[in-house]
C-alpha cells in the first residue's frame, strides 16, 4: 500500500511538470507596436524601447520591449519611432447641407493621414450625417477621428450661418437647448453675427444650470469677464479675448451698445483698430487671470489667421492638397477669396499686425495658466485651410509664437481631451486607454515640425501604417 501510494505520487508529479512545460496558448493582439519610444505629453519623458500592446480598441499593455512574446494581426516596427497620442483639432466645421455631406466626408480621411484623431465640430448644418459617421466609425464601416459636436449654432433672429437656431428671449433660448439634449450634442457654440449681448449671456446661463459646456465667439457689447463669470467654458479665436486686453475695454463696450440702434453700428472689426490702440498688459494679465481661475480656455485659431492674412499675396493654386478636396468645397473658397483681392492695403497691412500681436499673447496666456486649446478652423468657406494639415500647422505656430513642443503638443491632445472631460480614457498611452495614437519617425520634443513624419496612425486600434494612409489618400483625389 505504501509503495503504490509513492508511485502514485511520482506519476501526479510527473504529470504536472509535463503541464507546466507545456507552452500556453500565445495571445493574439490586434496590434503591437515593438522597440518603439514612447513620448509622455504630460510630462515630456521619453521611454524608449517599450512593446504597446492593444485589443479591442485599447491599450492592454506597455512593457519593456523583449521582455516576453507578442503575437499581433497587425504588427507595427517602431525602431528609431516615436510614439505620441492622437492629435486634437479642437475646432473644426462640417457644414455646406446636404449637398455637401459627401464632399465634407472625405475630410475624414485627411484629418487621419494627418495624425487627427479626435476633432471637435464647431457648429454647422451636417448634423444627422456627423452622427451618421460616427455610428460607422465606431462599427469598423468608416475610417476617421472621433467626432465631438455642438451641433446646429446658437444665434440670433436672421442668423448668418444656414441651420442655426435663432434666439432672443429667455423662452426661444430654453427651447433651442431643449433641442440640443434631443440631439445629445456634446456642447453648445454660440454664435455673434445676430445675437443680442443679453441673449448671449441668457444661454451661457441656461446651458451651466444643464450641465452643458458652452463656447463661442461673442458680440462686441458683450465684456469677456461677464461672460466668463457666467460660466463661458472657451472662447473660439483671439478677437475677444484681445478686446477684454484693451485698456478702454468699458468705453468700447458702451461705444458698440449706443451704436446698435443706429443706422451704422459697430461691430467686432470697425472696433478693432481702437482696440490695438489701448492695448493694455495690466488689462491683460486681470482677464488672464480670471480666465484661468474660472478655467475659460482659449482657442487661438492662429493658421486660418495667418491664411486669410496673406491671401491677397498667396497663390494657392498649386497647393499640393487642394487636389484632396472637393470640387463643390473649393467653390466655397471663392467669397474669401475675392473679398481678400479688394481689401484695400492699410486693411492689409492691419490685419498683419493684428496676427503678429495675437502670436505676441500665446506665451503670456501660457504663462497665466489659460488653456490653450489647439484648433484649426478647417472646412468649407474657410479658404485653403485643408484638414488635418492646418492643425499640424497650427501646433508649429504655436512653438513660433512662444511655447515649448511639449506645451503645444498638450495645447493639440491632453488640453482637448480635459475640456471635453474624457481625459481619463485617452491620451496617455497606457493599459486601458484609448488606441488612438501616431507613430513618428523623429522626435517632436526636439523639432515640433516632425509631427509631420508620419509613419503610421492608429484609430480605435487599428493600424494605418503610411502606405495605407497614402492609398487612403488615393481614394479621395480629385479625379
Amino acid at each position: 500500500m505504501r509503495l503504490s501510494r509513492v508511485v502514485f505520487g511520482l506519476l501526479a508529479a510527473a504529470l504536472l511538470t509535463a503541464c507546466a512545460r507545456r507552452p500556453t496558448k500565445l495571445e493574439i493582439y490586434d496590434v503591437v507596436i515593438n522597440h518603439v519610444t514612447i513620448v509622455d505629453v504630460r510630462t515630456g519623458q521619453l521611454t524608449p524601447n517599450q512593446v504597446v500592446a492593444i485589443a479591442k480598441g485599447k491599450i492592454v499593455s506597455v512593457q519593456l520591449a523583449d521582455k516576453d512574446s507578442y503575437a499581433a494581426r497587425q504588427y507595427v516596427n517602431g525602431n528609431g519611432r516615436y510614439l505620441i497620442p492622437g492629435l486634437w483639432d479642437m475646432h473644426v466645421h462640417f457644414r455646406g447641407g446636404d449637398s455637401l455631406a459627401a464632399a465634407n466626408k472625405k475630410s475624414l480621411t485627411l484629418f487621419l493621414a494627418h495624425g487627427v484623431t479626435t476633432v471637435r465640430d464647431a457648429g454647422g448644418d451636417l448634423t444627422p450625417s456627423i452622427f451618421q459617421w460616427r455610428r460607422d466609425m465606431d462599427a469598423g464601416r468608416l475610417a476617421g477621428p472621433r467626432i465631438f459636436t455642438s451641433g446646429p449654432k446658437i444665434d440670433g433672429p436672421g442668423a448668418y450661418w444656414p441651420g442655426s437656431l435663432e434666439v432672443e428671449t429667455k423662452a426661444q433660448i430654453n427651447k433651442a437647448l431643449d433641442s440640443l439634449q434631443r440631439l445629445k450634442v456634446d456642447y453648445v457654440k454660440i454664435y455673434d453675427s445676430k445675437i443680442s449681448g443679453a441673449a448671449y449671456l441668457e444661454t451661457i446661463r441656461q446651458a451651466q444650470r444643464r450641465g452643458l459646456k458652452t463656447t463661442g465667439h461673442m458680440p462686441y457689447s458683450v465684456k469677456l469677464s461677464d461672460a466668463v463669470k457666467r460660466g463661458l467654458d472657451a472662447t473660439e479665436h483671439l478677437y475677444y479675448v484681445f478686446k477684454a486686453c484693451s485698456g478702454k475695454e468699458d468705453s468700447l463696450t458702451s461705444l458698440v451698445r449706443n451704436s446698435l440702434g443706429t443706422s451704422k453700428p459697430m461691430g467686432l472689426f470697425a472696433t478693432l483698430p481702437a482696440v490695438y490702440d489701448t492695448y493694455s498688459p495690466a488689462a491683460a494679465s486681470r482677464i488672464f487671470a480670471l480666465m484661468a481661475k474660472r478655467h475659460t480656455a482659449a482657442v487661438p485659431t492662429l493658421y486660418i489667421g495667418k491664411t486669410l492674412t496673406e491671401l491677397p499675396e498667396n497663390d494657392h493654386a498649386r497647393d499640393t492638397l487642394l487636389a484632396y478636396i472637393d470640387p463643390r468645397i473649393q467653390a466655397t473658397y471663392q467669397r474669401r477669396l475675392t473679398s481678400a483681392r479688394v481689401q484695400p492695403l492699410a486693411s492689409q497691412n492691419f490685419s498683419k499686425k493684428l496676427e503678429a500681436k495675437f502670436m505676441s499673447m500665446i506665451p503670456t496666456m501660457q504663462a497665466a495658466s489659460v488653456t490653450l486649446l489647439a484648433g484649426s478652423d478647417s472646412g468649407p468657406f474657410n479658404s485653403f485651410v485643408y484638414p488635418g494639415a492646418s492643425l499640424q500647422e497650427e501646433v508649429i505656430l504655436l512653438v513660433k509664437a512662444g511655447l515649448t513642443p511639449l506645451q503645444a503638443l498638450q495645447a493639440a491632445t491632453l488640453n482637448g481631451a480635459r475640456f471635453m472631460g474624457v481625459a481619463e480614457q485617452t491620451v496617455a498611452i497606457a493599459p486601458g486607454k484609448d488606441a488612438d495614437l501616431v507613430l513618428l519617425t523623429a522626435n517632436p520634443l526636439e523639432d515640433i515640425a516632425n509631427i509631420k513624419k508620419i509613419d503610421a496612425v492608429i484609430s480605435r486600434g487599428k493600424a494605418y501604417p503610411a502606405a495605407a494612409l497614402a492609398n487612403m489618400m488615393r481614394a479621395i483625389r480629385n479625379k
